[in-house]
């Protein structure tokens, strides 16, 4: 019931669980490929040795083919010859017993003990939940700074080369590797060096139009919204004011505006009367001790304006726009060099 080289397979599945020769496809298909190749070589070939570099070489051929190469399983491939008798006498079914028996009860443990029990995506393939930010949808720029997965897509395919690993997980190590280059260069230079500490904030019950008046009189794009604690509840910006009105009657659209943002005199009201019931309740916050490097992904590819800035209480102290950042990367000396 026992196949030796279950136990190389269980090396690479707990071991490096992200390599592609440890995903599913690989080893269901390879073992059970060249167990199906082992018993056939037996049984058709007499000679031991022969039979056994046959069995080896058939096994890998079909698993290129496949696009299923799972080293372990030629191995797999040898146990029927081998074995001699013992394993000759079960014909065919040694591909059931126990050789899927013993691969499914591996994929079943490593699925459960690397997703569940270590927190790893396994399978590597499986896509990752992403949030999607509704107040920031915008097109990814067709030229842009830096690599991106594509272009290691095609640098592997101009070298004979093969890197244990996926292109999804090779591009985040080497953006790993630009923004420690890129801190080591900048030093410490983190969000409280360049954040604006003197906020304007709203809490949850600011009406509507008083919050429009704090944002046109100091002109504001974004204004955070906070609690009795100054802890960040949800961001307001222009889009959380004007995704409550129909835009398509452009003919009538300052009078609904107006009528929107100015308070009901009655008791109750048919439209939002404060900045907690139209505000983004996702905001995107990050420590004062961050680095500025953190910033840039955010602010560059997801179009991010603005990231409040808290403290380990998580209590709001300052806000970094992107001209800060802007201004932070900008380096006089080497302008002056130019």
């Amino acid at each position: 019931m026992i196949v030796a080289s279950i136990g190389a397979s269980a090396i690479i599945v707990f071991f490096i669980p992200s390599s592609p020769l440890a995903q599913p496809w690989p080893i269901i298909g390879g073992q059970l490929i060249s167990a199906t190749v082992g018993v056939a070589c037996a049984i058709n070939i007499p000679e031991t040795a022969t039979a056994a570099a046959t069995a080896v070489g058939g096994s890998v051929f079909l698993m290129l083919v496949f696009r299923c190469l799972h080293p372990p399983a030629a191995a797999t491939s040898l146990t029927p010859i081998m074995a001699g008798a013992p394993i000759m006498t079960l014909g065919y079914s040694f591909v059931i017993v126990p050789v899927a028996i013993n691969v499914f009860t591996l994929l079943f443990l490593a699925v459960f003990i690397n997703r569940w029990v270590m927190k790893l995506n396994y399978p590597s393939g499986l896509p990752e939940k992403k949030t999607i930010n509704q107040r920031h949808s915008i097109v990814e720029p067709s030229h842009q700074i830096g690599f991106s997965e594509q272009d290691i897509v095609l640098a592997l395919e101009k070298n004979d080369v093969f890197i244990d690993m996926t292109h999804s997980q090779l591009s985040q190590l080497l953006t790993q590797v630009e923004m420690n280059s890129f801190k080591r260069i900048k030093g410490t230079l983190s969000c409280a060096d360049i954040m604006i500490k003197d906020v304007i904030t709203v809490e949850f019950g600011t009406e509507v139009e008083d919050a429009w008046e704090i944002m046109r009189k100091h002109q504001l794009k974004a204004m955070p919204v906070i609690d009795s604690a100054k802890r960040v509840i949800g961001i307001i910006t222009w889009n959380d004011f004007f995704k409550c009105i129909d835009l398509n009657a452009y003919d009538s659209f300052q009078k609904k505006f107006r009528y929107f943002i100015q308070r009901t005199a009655d008791v109750t009201a048919t439209k939002p009367e404060a900045v907690g019931l139209i505000m983004t309740t996702t905001v995107i916050s990050l420590v004062e001790t961050t680095h500025i490097s953190d910033l840039i992904p955010l602010m560059s590819s997801k179009g991010i304006r603005q990231i409040p800035i808290i403290n380990s209480e998580q209590r709001l102290i300052g806000m970094v726009y992107q001209a800060n950042l802007i201004a932070a990367l900008y380096n006089e000396q080497l302008a002056h060099k130019v």
